[in-house]
């Protein structure tokens, strides 16, 4: 998952790509290299102290007292076809980089809504993948946004122990799962939020809410239109009272870990092509001739190493770090909460990694995740990369990279310097191709819907972690700085393998496995909306 902005602003940003080409200079001066300057070599990363030791204690907040044995009784009955209802979703393809699926997946969702009751559904055009639009309108006195995406990230088939379209149920140790492309991210999750509101429909007629989505089928290409959806709908969704973000929280423990904001991102590509600097110009020749003709692909790996300290972690960009917003004073109390419930060791076991940057952990650890830019390589390729031998001397050199942004710092101000920065170094001939960009979001601790999703939580789990935002990004800016809006990603269940092989959604758990099941995170959405509706709540 990604998130950011003002409409505008981010037509300008993820739209336009920052081609720039060494046409004019000679190769002397296109292959100078500026020696690293003062600034650059004073840059480390900033300190944020923690002033305060006072923890949020989520604990606080009284459990949601509704009980609706009814709808209860309906989710139970259901389950079979509910869980039908996830597997139609994860078959049908939806893989936005390839355009895969992505119009059947698109009407797919209009037609549930339409057959749940909404009155008002709508592919909406942008200039890229159909958004869905949904409206639910039954006058009632509150009204709910709710974000959906329903694309899904590539797969390598040969990878994955059940084909990745088929959304087989697989026996694992911690029970049975549906494994698919998509199921936990986020088919799984949105489909089960979808099924709990079909129950209260079957159950009591209608909704207690009002109730809007609005999907898009770009999320992981970085939104690059989602502010067209908004702009088709943006009068009424302000009349929201809150944005949900169906998900599953839960860790295997059973231990749900909330978060209230999301990093934002800026995606671009790195070229180096053969031109007056040097380098082949029209295609590889042969290895052989490296003794007298310069490397694009050597030429990328220095630009990119430039960014950065040899160990890769400080951006050596001058002015990268100017701007971050530090921690607040209600955002020190919720990490210092976190903080108290974090189990690296369990963490690291997750990620599959021996060490994190400098040994951090803890408080430690959430701050530098949250609050300090990232910039990562998250692929490269040039030349002869099949089997056995072909020496070659590649004449253009490709690389993505992605940086994820805390509070306060803007995408477009990021790529400036971080061009002006490869120019400093002699650089120029390096090309930057934005592909997607936009700010950080957040919500408080105290809005309405973060209390009564918090109060769910508190009926059906213990021990509720809870942090400003992760590390990862989305589009949530949208709904937080434009429409502002409190926007809460929540559900529980358990998902693993997003963006990779064998991605899973749990729908029963085995024995004294303290995660919910399918049926029990229907229960917990029923109550989400119950508890914005202002049913038993505090």
């Amino acid at each position: 998952m990604r998130v950011k902005f003002i409409a505008p602003m981010i037509a300008a940003l993820t739209l336009s790509a920052c081609d720039i080409h060494l046409d004019s200079e000679t190769p002397e001066q296109a292959k100078q290299q500026v020696p690293v300057a003062a600034e650059t070599a004073a840059i480390s990363r900033p300190v944020f102290p923690i002033e305060s030791e006072v923890a949020y204690d989520p604990s606080s907040v009284a459990a949601y007292a509704g009980d609706h044995a009814e709808v209860y009784a309906h989710i139970d009955r259901s389950l079979p076809a509910h869980t039908q209802a996830l597997q139609r979703w994860m078959r049908q393809r939806s893989i936005s980089a390839q355009n895969d699926g992505i119009q059947e997946m698109a009407e797919m969702l209009r037609g549930d809504l339409e057959a749940m009751g909404f009155q008002e559904t709508a592919l909406v055009p942008t200039d890229g993948h159909p958004g869905v639009w949904g409206h639910y309108d039954v006058g009632a006195e509150k009204t709910l946004l709710v974000y959906m995406m329903y694309d899904v990230q590539p797969v390598n088939p040969e990878d994955w122990h059940s084909p990745p379209f088929e959304a087989n149920i697989v026996d694992l140790e911690l029970g049975k799962v549906i494994m698919a492309r998509g199921a936990t991210n986020q088919k799984g999750p949105q489909r089960a939020f979808l099924n709990a509101l079909e129950s209260i429909i079957a159950v009591d007629g209608k909704l207690p809410v009002n109730l809007m989505v609005a999907a898009e089928g770009e999320e992981e290409l970085g939104s690059p239109h989602y502010p067209q959806i908004v702009d088709a709908y943006e009068d009424q969704m302000r009349k929201a009272d809150g944005v949900l973000f169906p998900m599953s929280v839960q860790r295997p423990n059973g231990k749900p870990g909330m978060f209230l904001g999301v990093k934002g991102i800026l995606y671009f590509e790195m070229e180096s092509k053969g031109g007056a600097w040097g380098g082949p110009q029209r295609s590889e020749i042969h290895g052989s001739y490296k003794a007298i003709v310069d490397s694009p692909a050597l030429r990328l790996i220095q630009a990119i190493a430039s960014l950065t300290t040899p160990d890769g972690n400080t951006i050596l960009v001058p002015g990268y770090y100017d701007g971050i917003r530090p921690p607040t004073a209600e955002e020190q109390e919720l990490i210092n909460g976190a903080a108290a419930k974090r189990d690296d060791d369990q963490i690291r076991k997750a990620l599959g990694v021996a060490r994190f940057i400098d040994d951090i952990s803890g408080r430690d650890a959430i701050v530098e995740s949250l609050y300090i830019p990232s910039l990562n390589v998250d692929g490269m390729w040039s030349g002869y990369t099949g089997e056995g031998v072909k020496t070659i001397l590649p004449h253009i050199a490709t690389a993505k990279v992605d940086s994820r942004l805390p509070m306060g710092m803007d995408p477009d101000e990021a790529l400036a310097k971080i061009r002006a920065h490869l120019d400093a170094q002699g650089f120029q001939d390096i090309e930057i191709r934005q592909l997607s960009g936009y700010p950080a979001a957040q919500t408080s601790v105290h809005a309405d819907l973060t209390q009564a999703i918090i109060s769910v939580y508190n009926k059906y789990t213990s021990e509720l972690s809870l942090q400003p935002r992760i590390q990862g990004s989305a589009p949530f800016y949208q709904f937080t700085d434009r429409l502002g809006l409190p926007l809460v990603p929540a559900g529980l269940g358990f998902g693993s393998g997003a963006h990779g092989p064998n991605e899973v959604f749990l729908i029963e758990p085995g024995p004294d496995v303290p995660v919910a099941g399918l049926a029990e995170i229907e229960k917990a959405y029923e109550a989400v909306i119950y508890a914005l509706a202002g049913d038993c709540l505090l």
